[in-house]
């Protein structure tokens, strides 16, 4: 018997399911966080801990809700309506967080009400925006306070001299400088039973359709699709999280990333004069997408053969709510995925269309609706994308008055402000193991001039490459010039041929924006993470970077400690690290007519593809079938045609 060599392994860890709550004592403000881990049959506190008085949980949909109640109960908001023809029943609030108004106490948890009238059941309230905002305390639902907006003479000049908020103990009407703006009546509408537009006759159906089922593999969370295999859960916070993200390399199971999510997003406006300068939600810190996630309807939101996810969050009386059908897992065709042709005589000609594996969400944020799908590629790619619809967020114009600088007209008295979308793609990767380093390149044309021994035609251009080292240089903006990429690559690992480390590239290119506010500004301030295309920390196991903005992120006043703005300063190395990256993407909204009463959607997209990771195309072995259910579609234009390539093989390759 051959005796037993080396040590043995340890035990593994005890795996102990734990639940973190928040919640708020309504008798002093304080908001209270409790970490409970379950022990046999019941639930045990672990930690109790009193946060400080400045620091508020989230914005629940509930309490979003509340809003509309408590104003049309509100006297003072009832007499005000009135005085432009606005009944209680007509009054309607979309809730904010209050954002930064250091006027309040930083103890008072407060909502900033977006008002509009509604003269009609279903019709688009938005359409008739107010001239005032009330300020509720969230914890009693009381009014404390209603603001003024100023408004613009013909010159573009502020009917107030100054663009600083006018202390609480004025009277805030008198000193907007303004008259009051009765709200416009018309009606602009996007429900089609109430455009009085004639539907589209020409349409004919389009049908996708998987006759044998999907292609793809579910075991609870677990989700398998051709080489993929990786589990989809549903966050409150995050809305989709995709984690253990691995890829089956011809038997070789290789991990790619360990946690892929919307981790922010700020929604910074541009208007100056206030209370407007105060409006940047953080959609996923204040609010939730997961949350405000909305209950897909199958044949609409997601077409072909579609598997559900149900998501589950915490209700704000602490009951659990349910979205039945919140996740949306299906295939779809994507285009041609790779093709050549031998032009030379007798030469053939091979193509393949490629496939892809989506997993999606959509939510609505109030006058907003944002979609977002994860796509799984044959070719070893991923992509996080951003689609943008819903209604652009207006505020009433005095008849004559101009938007300008800060916004557009979109329709008669209603002025789309300026503003950006901004969003944090978390990206947790562990390529070919967990410790990674990161890459920056620009493409550069070579210094030597035209004529010179190095480069006597001019034609020279380069890769300029570097890693990046050390937290302090963990922010990075991008550089349209340069074409400026990001690699996270394993350099213990290396490409047979290249000599190059395996890894994944950022391709970034048209997505990356960064904030347009001054960087001391208060959304500059608060949403840090916004002011650089791509941040690079390392990540901590006790305590893991998890929120660009930290973690409580609510009528902040600054970075937290525990958001980027800290995580990327120091000495500490970044190279061959446990690495987390942050990547800033989003847009420049300048509405226009063409967007309004509803928006078409915007999109946004970013791919992480291999970079010396496979030997080869990994797309080599998928099948060029060609598709039996197409046709021609005028035939006697085409009678000779068949099926497959030139040469009516049945294939895609001849």
């Amino acid at each position: 018997m051959m005796p037993t060599t080396g040590i043995l392994p340890k035990s593994p860890p005890k795996i102990q399911r734990c639940a973190e709550v928040d919640f708020i004592n309504l008798v002093d403000g304080l908001t209270h966080n409790v970490i409970l881990a379950y022990e046999g049959s019941s639930w045990v506190v672990e930690t109790h801990t009193i946060l400080p008085e400045d620091v508020h949980p989230q914005i629940t949909p509930e309490e979003l809700n509340e809003a509309d109640e408590a104003v049309r109960r509100n006297p003072d908001v009832i007499k005000l309506a009135a005085e432009i023809g606005v009944t209680p029943e007509q009054l309607h609030a979309d809730g904010w967080s209050i954002g930064y108004d250091d006027r309040f106490p930083a103890k008072k948890r407060l909502q900033q009400c977006l008002l509009f009238a509604r003269y009609g059941e279903h019709e688009n309230l938005y359409a008739h925006p107010l001239d005032f905002f009330p300020v509720l305390d969230s914890n009693t639902f009381e009014v404390v306070h209603i603001d003024f907006a100023a408004n613009r003479k013909s010159n573009g000049s502020l009917s107030v001299t100054s663009t600083k908020p006018a202390e609480l103990g004025q009277e805030n009407f008198q000193v907007c400088g303004r008259e009051r703006i009765w709200p416009p009546t018309k009606a602009f509408e996007y429900l089609p039973d109430r455009t009085n537009l004639p539907p589209r006759d020409d349409l004919k159906p389009l049908h996708i359709l998987q006759p044998e089922g999907p292609s793809f593999k579910v075991d609870g969370h677990i989700v398998e699709w051709q080489k993929w295999k990786m589990h989809v859960a549903f966050s409150g916070r995050e809305g989709i999280a995709i984690s253990t993200v691995m890829y089956d390399d011809g038997g070789n199971t290789r991990p790619l990333f360990y946690r892929l999510s919307l981790a922010e997003m700020v929604v910074p406006y541009a208007e100056t004069a206030p209370p407007h300068a105060r409006k940047f939600a953080f959609d996923v810190g204040e609010y939730g997408m997961g949350t405000q996630g909305n209950d897909l309807s199958l044949g609409c939101d997601c077409l072909g053969t579609i598997h559900y996810m149900p998501g589950s969050y915490i209700g704000h009386s602490g009951e659990p709510v349910t979205i039945s059908k919140a996740i949306c897992i299906h295939e779809e065709d994507d285009g041609i995925l790779w093709k050549h042709t031998d032009f030379r005589p007798g030469g053939r000609s091979h193509v393949v269309r490629s496939r892809r594996l989506v997993i999606s969400m959509v939510a609505t944020v109030a006058n907003y609706e944002y979609a977002w799908y994860y796509y799984f590629g044959q070719d070893g790619s991923v992509s996080f994308a951003i689609r943008l619809t819903g209604i652009l967020n207006v505020y009433v114009l005095a008849p004559g008055e101009s938007p300008a600088p800060f916004g557009s007209v979109v329709a008669p008295q209603i002025n789309a402000h300026y503003h950006q979308h901004i969003f944090s793609f978390r990206i947790d990767p562990c390529i070919d193991g967990p410790l990674n380093t990161i890459l920056e390149s620009d493409i550069l044309p070579l210094d030597s001039p035209t004529g010179s021994t190095d480069n006597w035609a001019g034609n020279g251009f380069i890769v300029d490459e570097r890693v990046i080292k050390t937290a302090a240089e963990g922010g990075r903006s991008y550089d349209f010039a340069k074409d400026r990429r990001w690699t996270i690559v394993n350099r213990e690992k290396k490409h047979y041929a290249s000599g190059k480390p395996t890894g994944y590239g950022l391709m970034a290119r048209g997505v990356c924006t960064e904030l347009m506010a001054k960087p001391d500004s208060w959304v500059g301030k608060r949403a840090k993470f916004a002011t650089k295309s791509l941040w690079v920390v390392k990540d901590d196991e006790s305590n893991p970077r998890m929120w660009p903005a930290g973690k409580y992120v609510p009528q902040t006043r600054d970075h937290p400690t525990d958001s980027v703005g800290n995580w990327c300063s120091g000495e500490e190395s970044l190279e061959d690290q446990d690495l987390v990256l942050f990547l800033t993407m989003g847009i420049n909204h300048v509405p226009h007519p063409e967007q309004w009463p509803v928006m078409p959607v915007e999109k946004l997209e970013v791919t992480l593809k291999p970079v010396n990771f496979f030997e080869q195309n990994p797309a080599l072995d998928v099948p060029s079938l060609p598709d039996p259910k197409s046709v021609l579609a005028f035939p006697t234009a085409h009678q000779q045609e068949t099926q497959g390539a030139p040469g009516g093989t049945g294939s895609c390759c001849s």
